[in-house]
């Protein structure tokens, strides 16, 4: 069948094949279009009001929160509660304090020559992608990367939009740079890369989602530590959000990014124990990917087979191995995020699953005497991890009980816990990114707080299920 015919395509929306991302581009542009965006400004001036009203309120309230506080006292059940509560605390405040000193001791590896550089195989799985899969293979033949070194692998899983139609226009114009494939059905996303792991001839595999485009230089940052660390199995990129100018989510998500892979990432890397690989960019060792190949697309759970959490189960695979998992801070790759509320419950409620499969696997290995060097930081990680995952019905029991008998002191203790809380990772992104995009950490608290908080629990109760959830059509701009 001719591509060009019976095809939907939408060439007025213009996808960027390069973004910058350093702070020095201009902290005043942000602040413009802000300034030129009046639902924006409303929603952060209602925030930063709800805020400010909940804090007076609470100080007005600072007696009946005392008052409150006795009663629980003085009962055996709110001492142990209190108690129990305090030592979590406690845990938690002293895990903060480890992560933030790995975070200090981490740096990120330097590019290596051209000589050192490593054969790649770059594999790009695209499913009713769009045009964005063409934006996604221009951005990657455009790395400075030794050409004789690089290929590039795109697989069309069965896509039901015009996806095949922009991978032949890629493949038109890059040439013999880029191959191209389809799937004979739309199998999945893990089935996808498994056709790449196997036909692809590098020496380390990365891979890179189809709606992310890189930075020139990503390539050869990201592959870089495997040169210099042979027991490195594994790298993680840094991930920024691309369409965080067409809606608030995307620019709340991207703070949340940021705190989440150049703080937490950091501090796992420098303990050689990165959880987490994620799907729009990553690089892994070819030894180590075939080790565990067959267990991987043949992973169940609950009798089921495994359609979703490919990146972390491949990375726990690979940490299984003892194998080292790291972060490269400078490698970028700017990927696209829900810009609705459904699209992004839907994407939590699948990291959830795989978060709970991924923790339950974790737990066979990771108390024994999975790798020769230290593994106390491999564990820390882990139990802050379970701890979460353990205590999220307890806690979802004592909220909704406190909702029910102090309403008001619940919604003034909780928001003031907000102000207080996200003022680290606001600050964090200010001194890293523009000071002004750093205000939707708080918006984004108060939507996870309030919007999200029954993820945890609801991806508990329904771990055992697959399927992808977003896996649409995209839709027209």
């Amino acid at each position: 069948m001719n591509p060009d015919m019976n095809i939907t395509t939408n060439p007025s929306r213009e996808i960027p094949t390069t973004v910058s991302h350093n702070k020095e581009h201009n902290p005043q542009n942000s602040l413009q279009k802000n300034s030129k965006n009046p639902w924006g400004v409303f929603v952060l001036l209602a925030t930063f009001l709800l805020l400010a009203v909940s804090a007076y309120i609470a100080y007005m309230l600072r007696y009946d929160f005392s008052q409150l506080d006795f009663e629980r006292k003085s009962s055996i059940f709110g001492y142990g509660f209190m108690t129990f509560a305090s030592t979590l605390l406690v845990f938690k405040s002293g895990f903060f304090i480890y992560t933030l000193y790995h975070y200090f001791k981490y740096k990120p590896v330097a590019s290596v020559s051209d000589q050192e550089l490593p054969t790649c195989t770059v594999i790009v799985p695209a499913y009713n992608e769009g045009k964005q899969v063409y934006a996604t293979l221009k951005s990657l033949a455009a790395s400075d990367y030794p050409m004789h070194k690089l290929e590039l692998l795109s697989i069309d899983d069965g896509s039901q939009d015009d996806t095949w139609y922009w991978m032949q226009k890629a493949k038109k114009e890059l040439g013999d740079r880029v191959s191209i494939c389809q799937q004979p059905k739309n199998m999945g996303k893990r089935h996808a890369l498994y056709r790449g792991f196997n036909e692809g001839k590098g020496d380390i595999f990365i891979t890179v989602d189809s709606d992310s485009i890189v930075d020139a230089n990503t390539l050869r940052l990201l592959v870089s530590p495997f040169i210099g660390n042979k027991k490195c199995g594994a790298v993680a990129g840094n991930i920024r959000v691309l369409n965080k100018e067409r809606a608030l989510l995307p620019k709340m998500l991207d703070v949340s990014f940021t705190l989440s892979f150049e703080f937490v990432r950091s501090a796992e890397s420098n303990v050689n124990a990165v959880l987490c690989t994620p799907g729009a960019l990553a690089a892994y060792r070819r030894d180590a990917v075939f080790a565990c190949l067959d267990e991987w697309i043949d992973q169940k759970f609950m009798g089921k087979s495994s359609d979703i959490g490919e990146d972390r189960a491949l990375t726990n695979m690979i940490l299984k191995q003892g194998l080292h998992v790291l972060f490269q801070k400078n490698a970028y790759a700017y990927t696209n995020v829900p810009e609705k509320y459904k699209g992004l419950y839907k994407m939590y409620i699948r990291w959830g699953r795989s978060n709970v499969r991924e923790n339950l696997a974790m737990a066979k290995y990771v108390f024994t005497n999975f790798r020769k060097e230290s593994k106390v930081g491999a564990r820390l990680l882990f139990v802050n991890q379970f701890l979460t995952i353990l205590m999220s019905y307890p806690f979802l029991i004592f909220m909704l009980l406190f909702v029910a008998t102090h309403p008001i002191l619940f919604l003034t203790s909780t928001l003031v816990s907000i102000l207080i809380v996200t003022t680290f990772p606001a600050l964090f992104y200010a001194r890293k990114y523009t000071p002004s995009e750093s205000f939707w950490a708080y918006t984004y608290s108060l939507v996870y707080t309030f919007g999200l908080f029954w993820i945890t629990p609801y991806a508990i109760a329904t771990a055992g299920k697959s399927g992808w959830l977003t896996r649409s059509l995209p839709q027209a701009a």
